[in-house]
């Protein structure tokens, strides 16, 4: 199964806005180690990373280059340009996802919290949740995601790639977003819930 990354144009400008490029771009000077059991394929302006989980691909954008050298991959800028200077960083930071993701893959953990809440698996890619509605919420997840449900209030999203995994995870979330009276809804494992107090009788 092949996941090819949207457009990274967007991701640039945040970067380039937030002053963040002066990170980004030295974290592009870094080479990324190419894991045994990885094959990476570059092909014009796209790159693919094949390993033991899966293939991605990747398009590199104009003013960017990657390349092989020996066992790394080195990827670097045209020009100093902010933009460039931001996309230098998220590019490489997206290339060594990529290759943990076909490797080691990702994961993130929610748990649900209140009472008659829970989960059920409807295969390894859908879920049926309880969460306090007169109805039950079905979520079907996109293709590559797996989602495991180990006990009734947990939920285990794995993929792999990084940025799917965590979207689906938000989307989950989102479904029941934890309440700040209670804490009652869907949060992450680990996640601390801001408490507000509840009203008092006079």
């Amino acid at each position: 199964m092949t996941v090819r990354h949207g457009s990274v144009e967007w991701a640039a400008k945040f970067c380039a806005t937030s002053g963040k490029e002066g990170k980004m771009s030295r974290i592009g000077k870094s080479p990324i180690e190419i894991k045994s059991g990885v094959e990476v394929t570059l092909n014009g302006n796209s790159i693919e990373v094949k390993g033991p989980k899966g293939v991605l691909t990747q398009d590199i954008p104009e003013g960017i280059q990657a390349k092989k050298e020996d066992e790394t991959i080195i990827v670097t800028r045209e020009n100093e340009l902010r933009e460039t200077k931001a996309l230098h960083g998220l590019i490489r930071s997206l290339i060594n996802n990529m290759v943990t993701g076909v490797t080691e893959g990702y994961e993130k953990q929610l748990e649900l919290v209140g009472v008659g809440y829970r989960a059920q698996s409807k295969g390894a890619s859908a879920l049926e949740l309880q969460l306090g509605f007169s109805h039950p919420v079905n979520y079907a997840a996109p293709e590559g995601i797996t989602l495991d449900v180990p006990s009734q209030t947990e939920i285990n999203i794995s993929g792999i790639d990084k940025q799917v995994v965590g979207q689906v995870a938000a989307d989950i979330r989102a479904l029941k977003k934890p309440e700040p009276y209670k804490g009652k809804g869907i949060r992450y494992v680990g996640e601390h819930i801001i408490r507000k107090a509840g009203k008092t009788a006079k």
